[in-house]
C-alpha cells in the first residue's frame, strides 16, 4: 500500500507540473492576445465618443471586456482556486446610449477591467509563460548533449549560448545537461505556484481594494442596521394593528357573548340581534387576522412563489399591469420576501405618483442574480432619496446585498431596476 501511494505520489505531481504548463501556455498563446485587441478597441471607440458613433461602440466594446475578465475570473477559481470578486453596477435595460456609455464609463469595476487590460499585456503575458518556459526550456539542454549542439556549433570557433552555458563541444554540452536538469528541478518545484502567481495578479488589478473593502464593511453596517430597525419597526406594526384591529373585535365579541348568556332566557330577540354581531365581529376579526398574516407573508408567496404573488398583487392595482415571469426555480423565502415587497413598494408608487396608464413587470434570474424590472409610461422625474419610498425599497435590498438602479427622465417613462444575489432550487 505504502509503495503503491510512493509511485503515485510523483505522478500525480508531474501531472500537475504539466497541467500548469499547459494551461499557462493557453493563457499566453489563446487568451493573452484579446487583451491587446479589446484595449485598442476601446481607446478608438472611447475617443469617438465625441462624433457619437462611441456612443453606440462603446457599450459593446466594453461588455467584450467585461466578458473576457470574467473568463479570467472563472478561470482562476477553476485552475487554481483564487477568487477574484467583480460588483459591476446594474445599468437598467433600454437606458439612452449616452447615459449607457456615461454609466459603464463612470463604474470603478469598468475602470478596473480597463486598467487590467495593459497589465495583462505585459507582466499578465510573463507570468502566464514562465510555467510552461520552465518546463520546456531543460528538453534543450537535454537535447544538446545528446548531440544537438552539432547543429549550432559547425566550424571551430562557433559559440551556441545555452542560458549563461557556453556550447562549444560534447563537454559544455554536458553542462548544459545539467544547467537542464536544475532548471527542471526548479519547474518541479514552483510550476504550478506561479500559475497561481498569475491569477494573484489579476486578483490585484481585478479585486476591490482596501478604500473597497472598508466602503463594503461601511455599506454592511448600514444596512445591518436598517433590517434590526426594519425588523422593529415591523414588530411594533403588528403589535399595534393587532391591539387595534383583531384584538379589540375579539375583546367585543367576548363581551357580547357574555350579554347573550344573560339575556339568552329573558329577552331572546336581543340575545339573537348580539349574536349576530358577535358573528359579524368574528368575521372582520378574522378578515383582519389574514391581511395581518398577508403583510407579513403573504400566503400565495409561501405557496407558489415569487412569480405568482406579484401577478396577484398586481391583479389587484387599479391600473392594467402586465407580469412576465422568468424563473426556473424559487429563492431563498427572506430574498423572495425582500423581493416581493420592493416590487409592491414601487407599484404602489407608480400607481400613486407616476399617472401611468400602464405598468409592466419583468422578473427574471441571470448570472447568479434575481432581477426585477419595474417600467410604467408615466410623467417620469422619479428619484431615490428626498423621502421617496424608492429609498426604503433600496434599504430592504441592502440588507440581501441588492442594488436598486433607477431611469426616470423628465417626461418618462420610468424603469426601476432591482437586482438581489441569490441561486435558486
Amino acid at each position: 500500500m505504502n509503495t503503491d501511494t510512493g509511485r503515485q505520489a510523483p505522478r500525480a505531481r508531474a501531472r500537475e507540473v504539466v497541467l500548469a504548463a499547459v494551461q499557462g501556455l493557453t493563457l499566453a498563446l489563446v487568451v493573452l492576445p484579446f487583451s491587446v485587441a479589446f484595449l485598442a478597441l476601446t481607446l478608438v471607440s472611447v475617443a469617438l465618443v465625441p462624433l457619437g458613433v462611441g456612443l453606440f461602440t462603446t457599450p459593446a466594446v466594453l461588455a467584450g471586456v467585461r466578458a473576457l475578465a470574467d473568463a479570467r475570473r472563472r478561470l482562476a477559481a477553476e485552475w487554481c482556486g483564487v477568487l477574484i470578486p467583480s460588483a459591476y453596477r446594474p445599468v437598467p435595460p433600454g437606458t439612452k446610449p449616452w447615459t449607457r456609455t456615461l454609466l459603464l464609463l463612470r463604474d470603478p469595476w469598468t475602470r478596473r477591467d480597463l486598467l487590467w487590460l495593459p497589465v495583462d499585456m505585459t507582466a499578465g503575458f510573463v507570468t502566464a509563460l514562465l510555467p510552461a518556459m520552465l518546463l520546456i526550456f531543460p528538453f534543450e539542454g537535454f537535447l544538446l548533449a545528446a548531440g544537438l549542439w552539432r547543429a549550432y556549433v559547425r566550424e571551430p570557433g562557433d559559440v551556441y549560448w545555452y542560458a549563461f552555458v557556453p556550447i562549444t563541444g560534447q563537454v559544455s554540452a554536458l553542462g548544459a545537461a545539467v544547467v537542464g536538469a536544475g532548471v527542471l528541478a526548479v519547474a518541479w518545484r514552483f510550476t504550478p505556484p506561479l500559475l497561481t502567481a498569475h491569477f494573484r495578479l489579476v486578483r490585484a488589478v481585478l479585486g476591490g481594494d482596501r478604500d473597497q473593502l472598508a466602503e463594503r464593511v461601511r455599506v454592511l453596517t448600514e444596512t445591518r442596521q436598517d433590517a434590526v430597525d426594519t425588523s422593529a419597526a415591523e414588530l411594533r406594526r403588528i403589535e399595534r394593528d393587532l391591539h387595534d384591529g383583531a384584538q379589540a373585535r375579539l375583546v367585543a365579541m367576548g363581551m357580547d357573548l357574555g350579554t347573550i348568556e344573560m339575556l339568552v332566557e329573558r329577552d331572546p330577540a336581543q340575545a339573537k340581534r348580539l349574536l349576530a354581531q358577535a358573528r359579524r365581529n368574528s368575521a372582520d376579526a378574522l378578515e383582519e387576522l389574514r391581511d395581518l398574516v398577508r403583510g407579513i407573508h403573504p400566503p400565495v408567496l409561501a405557496e407558489r412563489g415569487l412569480g405568482d404573488a406579484v401577478r396577484a398583487f398586481a391583479l389587484r392595482l387599479p391600473l392594467p399591469t402586465e407580469v412576465t415571469v422568468e424563473l426556473p426555480g424559487r429563492a431563498e423565502a427572506p430574498v423572495e420576501s425582500a423581493a416581493y415587497f420592493a416590487v409592491g413598494e414601487v407599484l404602489t408608487n407608480a400607481v400613486k405618483h407616476s399617472g401611468a396608464a400602464r405598468i409592466w413587470v419583468d422578473l427574471h434570474h441571470t448570472d447568479g442574480r434575481l432581477r426585477v424590472t419595474v417600467t410604467d409610461n408615466g410623467g417620469g422625474g422619479a428619484a431615490v432619496g428626498g423621502g421617496s419610498g424608492l429609498a426604503g425599497v433600496e434599504r430592504r435590498l441592502g440588507t440581501f446585498d441588492g442594488v436598486l438602479a433607477v431611469s426616470s427622465p423628465v417626461g418618462g417613462p420610468t424603469m426601476v431596476t432591482m437586482e438581489i444575489p441569490c441561486v435558486l432550487s
